[in-house]
């Protein structure tokens, strides 16, 4: 199996049909993408990118908290990401009267760098091929269940035996739907400081109405510092620690871009699925996505709201809106894509292809529409599913009910005595949610989203407890939340901690008469039986023949780019800075400029504002050294293959120095990660220069700028790719 994977790439690595598509493994590079990357302009070596012997580009970038990507710009730690991505720490420090959401915040000197609990910065060391280990005795007709438990033994041997030092991880991930593993060494870093981050009013410049759209204005960068123990490895925050010393920080190009450029994006991409069959396409922008948009944009009305009229809502709930509004405009504008590229077509099409091929292969026979129908019966269980998880996710009360059912059924595996650690953890949990919770916001949201939930999924899949508790509330929303947010135990903290303070069996017995967490337990037992289970009977089913189609896609269809997708591991996308054309009579250029700001700017409009210090740069024309033939970039696109993950990786030149920061992708092109299509998938970057100039001339932070490495690649005879910290 193993051989066949790598001959399989191997092939696909000499193709070019797909130059721009795919998202790559950087140990792998030289040996599939060196000489096409190098084609399209790159002047460094694969071994520039990614090296076990040397500092390499590897060595700057870090998985950013878990979410995002994060780089290193300087000999002291000094770290790049975006502004959406270090958003719930700097949430975290603002208050009313401190508030560095709409003022920002520059830390003058690293005294003043804000320590941030929980936030860490992880770097890969190394990465091994572990396919053989990993699948030694996996062989034969194995249940999945069985297979996976083999499998499991299999890690956890190859984990334990891994060579490496006390202070670092160890991580295995499959790819190819299972048919292949690789080892990741890594090493966490745990003190990562606040340094400095623009107002929202440039951070966030246009807001939701921008987010997924070209052409963009936004700022979306914030900066952070590592700090490490006095070895300079991984150490818990204190006082005593210092800034990290990195094996490699990325020098900064003041050249630019321009169309045509060649351009790598580094990072911890999400997910995709591009090799699903057409079944699995359909289900997820003809129900899942309508379903999980109609929910989230009914409880995004409400918020935005409240957020408009109150100050104090804003603060509590500008997190939770862009991370909910965010995924909502994603799955709108991928629904619009795959339309717009007929993309469901091109996969049937594919499919028609492959089952011509298939009927020379006895072993694929029957393979896809055996999948296809698997998908077609989990359908309707997806997208109940789906309504389930948006309303507990988006009612917060029933979040906060479903803890608490958890932590009872916990206690009653591990016995009552096991109750007072149990109610105190849950308390640690629930208190900082508290804090960012309104109850007035929470009831309005819970009205809209139990009326659509009740409509929209069969009574049959909601069970009789929680229909019971709908008849007796007139099935009405506004009955329905009127008599939780009135009479429940858990619009308060305080409220909720007496509530818990009970004897386990009194809380047990209470959790039917409260009504939040009666209603709770009626939707959760409703979605165990009549959603979640039907669902998962055929998952099982489904992984199986999706690994056999991803393998028999490679084995048949010879002439089709191979690459694994997306799972958070480290990868490297490359293209070419240029615009596209979305639909008749629309042209996008590659670059928007600081005009383009001034042309959007609503003054005192909390999405398109400006503050009066940029105004008054602009009016100056003030660039510094930033601007270009009088014009201040602000952000360009390129058709790197970007996904969520991707957000803060570093966007980088032929020579391997920072020109960007990737932030987006164009709306048309969200539609990347199960339909890639190179006509309109564009990512969308922030210009390094817009983010030096707003450093530099907006915040007057040139203490920060001297410790970065600016560079002119263009204007040199032989550039100076990497510099090794000091």
């Amino acid at each position: 199996m193993r051989k066949y994977f790598l001959m399989a790439v191997l092939l696909a690595g000499h193709l070019s049909g797909y130059a721009t598509e795919g998202m790559w493994l950087p140990q792998l590079l030289t040996k599939l993408n060196e000489k096409e990357m190098k084609g399209m302009g790159m002047k460094i070596s694969a071994a520039d990118i990614y090296s076990l012997n040397k500092g390499s580009l590897k060595d700057a970038i870090v998985s950013f908290g878990g979410f995002c990507t994060g780089e290193i710009i300087s000999s002291q730690g000094l770290l790049l990401t975006n502004h959406h991505c270090g958003y719930s720490a700097i949430q975290s420090h603002s208050s009313v009267q401190n508030n560095y959401l709409d003022n920002g915040f520059w830390a003058r000197n690293k005294a003043e760098e804000l320590p941030n609990e929980g936030l860490t910065a992880t770097f890969i060391v190394r990465i091994e091929d572990v396919t053989a280990q990993a699948l030694q005795g996996v062989a034969g007709h194995l249940s999945e269940s069985a297979r996976q438990s083999a499998i499991d033994k299999n890690l956890n041997t190859i984990k334990a035996a891994a060579k490496k030092e006390s202070y670092q991880g160890v991580l295995i991930k499959p790819f190819f739907e299972g048919n292949q593993y690789f080892l990741f060494i890594t090493e966490t870093y745990k003190d990562i400081r606040l340094v400095g981050a623009p107002p929202s009013s440039i951070g966030k410049f246009g807001a939701d109405t921008d987010n997924w759209v070209w052409p963009r204005h936004t700022g979306d960068f914030s900066i952070f510092r590592i700090y490490a123990g006095q070895d300079n490895r991984p150490a818990e925050y204190s006082k005593d620690n210092v800034p990290l010393k990195p094996k490699h920080f990325l020098p900064i190009s003041l050249d630019g871009v321009a169309e045509n450029d060649f351009t790598m994006v580094f990072g911890f991409p999400g997910r995709t699925n591009e090799y699903l069959p057409s079944e699995a396409m359909k289900l997820t922008v003809e129900g899942q996505d309508p379903a999980r948009v109609q929910m989230r944009d009914a409880a995004l009305k409400v918020i935005d709201g409240f957020m408009r009229k109150d100050e104090q809502v804003k603060i509590q709930y500008a997190s939770k809106f862009a991370s909910t509004a965010n995924a909502w405009k994603k799955w709108i504008g991928e629904m619009q894509g795959v339309k717009q590229t007929n993309g469901i077509q091109r996969k049937l099409d594919f499919e028609k292809r492959f089952q011509q091929l298939a009927q020379a292969h006895p072993p694929y026979r029957g393979l896809l529409d055996s999948l296809n129908n698997l998908y077609k019966a989990q359908a309707p269980y997806a997208v109940s599913r789906d309504y389930y998880s948006e309303m507990v996710r988006s009612v917060e009360m029933l979040s906060f009910a479903n803890n608490i059912i958890s932590s009872l059924q916990a206690t009653r595996l591990k016995g009552e005595e096991h109750w007072n650690a149990e109610r105190e953890e849950l308390l640690a949990k629930l208190q900082p949610l508290y804090k960012n919770y309104n109850n007035d916001v929470d009831r309005e949201v819970a009205v809209a989203l139990l009326d659509i939930y009740f409509r929209e999924v069969p009574s049959s899949r909601i069970g009789g407890e929680a229909y019971q508790i709908w008849m007796e509330t007139n099935k009405d929303g506004r009955t329905t939340a009127n008599k939780l947010y009135s009479q429940s135990a858990l619009t308060a903290y305080d409220k909720l901690a007496a509530f818990l303070n009970q004897p386990f069996r009194k809380v047990s017995e209470a959790v039917w008469k409260d009504p939040a967490t009666r209603l709770a337990i009626g939707l959760r037992n409703g979605y165990i039986d009549f959603i979640n289970k039907p669902y998962d009977e055929l998952q099982p089913q489904i992984n199986h023949l999706q690994r056999r189609y991803m393998q028999a896609q490679m084995d048949l269809v010879k002439d089709k780019r191979f690459y694994p997708d997306a799972n958070s591991t480290l990868r490297l996308t490359y293209g070419k800075v240029n615009g596209y054309s979305p639909r008749d009579a629309v042209k996008y250029g590659f670059v928007t400029t600081l005009d383009g700001v001034m042309e959007k700017y609503k003054p005192g409009d909390y999405e398109f504002d400006v503050p009066e210090k940029l105004r008054d740069l602009y009016a100056r024309k003030d660039y510094g050294p930033y601007g270009a033939a009088g014009k201040m970039p602000v952000c360009f696109i390129a058709s790197n293959h970007t996904t969520g993950g991707n957000s803060g990786s570093p966007a980088l030149d032929a020579y391997g120095n920072l020109i960007g920061l990737n932030f987006d992708r164009t709306w048309e092109g969200t539609m990347s990660d199960i339909n890639y299509d190179a006509s309109i998938c564009r990512n969308i970057m922030v210009d390094i220069r817009y983010v030096l100039f707003i450093v530099d001339k907006f915040a007057g932070a040139k203490h920060l700028i001297d410790e970065m490495k600016l560079v002119r690649p263009k204007k040199m005879k032989a550039p100076t790719v990497k510099k090794k910290a000091a």
